[in-house]
């Protein structure tokens, strides 16, 4: 009873809320949560700080591929994180992300 589970950021709300209605709509993700962050990282030889927002998506293992290519397509950054995991699930939220996507 797998799920993928992937990370991703956006820069600001309205690219997360775009990103997360696309794969709901285009049926790559059951859910997808957003939560704003403050991000501290190296870029150009410079120390950046920003306020992000990141995005958690909730997913079937065999979409992977797919999402991946996805999001690299509609991203705004230059080099998204991308990170994933598959993760044991329990079986009622197992059986409702395979019969919504």
């Amino acid at each position: 009873m797998e799920v993928l589970v992937v990370i991703t950021t956006e820069s600001n709300k309205k690219n997360a809320l775009r990103v997360a209605k696309l794969l709901i709509q285009n049926k790559l993700a059951a859910c997808v949560s957003l939560k704003q962050i403050f991000s501290i990282y190296e870029w150009d030889d410079d120390i950046e700080e920003t306020k992000e927002f990141e995005i958690t998506i909730k997913s079937k293992p065999e979409f992977k591929d797919d999402l991946i290519h996805f999001l690299h397509k509609i991203s705004s950054y230059d080099v998204p994180q991308i990170i994933y995991k598959n993760y044991e699930s329990d079986i009622k939220y197992f059986d409702w992300l395979n019969t919504t996507i």
